[in-house]
């Protein structure tokens, strides 16, 4: 898998998450995109702003649009970002196809695989929630798990969920007693190589706000591609709503 392939199938399926034709990635600059319909997970009222290439793409409800334009319209990068209506932002990491380099493991660690239904295994462990994932049947949503153990016990594991056919999000957590020591690099590292050998291109996620998955993911082998907000206060979800709400 070459770095034009990667970037044609980040734009595919982000094409399928906003609901947007494939054109709308050449444009230069800020354009506006109403989604005809929303999946289940997307909020609603949606806005939701992503930042590939040279393209930064407000996608919003019909119903806020003309709104959402009267907000942006002739703003910069950095203050459509600052937009008080949106808060969090996710970077999107791919594999950087000139440093694919495999980490050595480190030695006094067990490593193990599971996929499919074999990671029902985990289902009883916690405090792994950014890595494995099982659904309301107690059943792996995970697609593939790479993990580390000590003395019995499973200190960090990295895990991707099939967000595409094509396409798995990978996500790591490691005990605190064992973090700062390279375990999450080395097993975020050789879970990318497994599942770019099955031909399936991995990414990663890391808010703008933690440093330490960002660094993770650099140490890892992956560079950063696009940006997107992570949720819109519109629909109350927000933390701090009762202050926000007097907004709007």
């Amino acid at each position: 898998m070459n770095k034009m392939q990667i970037k044609k199938i980040v734009k595919e399926n982000l094409g399928k998450h906003l609901n947007c034709e494939q054109e709308i990635f050449d444009h230069n600059g800020l354009i506006f995109h109403k989604p005809i319909k929303l999946n289940e997970f997307q909020q609603n009222p949606f806005l939701e702003i992503t930042s590939i290439e040279k393209t930064i793409i407000v996608s919003a409800s019909d119903e806020i649009m003309e709104n959402v334009k009267t907000l942006l319209v002739g703003k910069s990068r950095d203050e459509v970002f600052e937009c008080p209506l949106i808060y969090g932002q996710s970077i999107y990491y791919i594999p950087d196809m000139k440093e694919m380099k495999l980490c050595d493991l480190l030695p006094q660690y067990e490593y193990f695989y599971l996929e499919g239904n074999e990671i029902n295994k985990l289902r009883e462990i916690k405090g792994f929630n950014n890595s494995l994932e099982f659904d309301e049947c107690g059943n792996a949503s995970t697609a593939i798990v790479f993990f580390a153990m000590k003395d019995g016990e499973i200190i960090g594991l990295a895990g991707a969920s099939k967000e595409y056919n094509n396409m798995w999000e990978m996500g790591i957590d490691v005990k605190g007693n064992y973090r700062t020591g390279g375990l999450a690099t080395v097993l975020v590292n050789h879970l990318m190589h497994k599942i770019l050998s099955k031909n399936i291109l991995p990414i990663y996620c890391a808010s703008s706000s933690n440093i330490a998955s960002q660094a993770v993911a650099h140490r890892a082998g992956l560079i950063p591609y696009w940006i997107s907000t992570y949720k819109n206060i519109l629909d109350g979800s927000s933390s701090y709503n009762e202050l926000v709400k007097l907004l709007y």
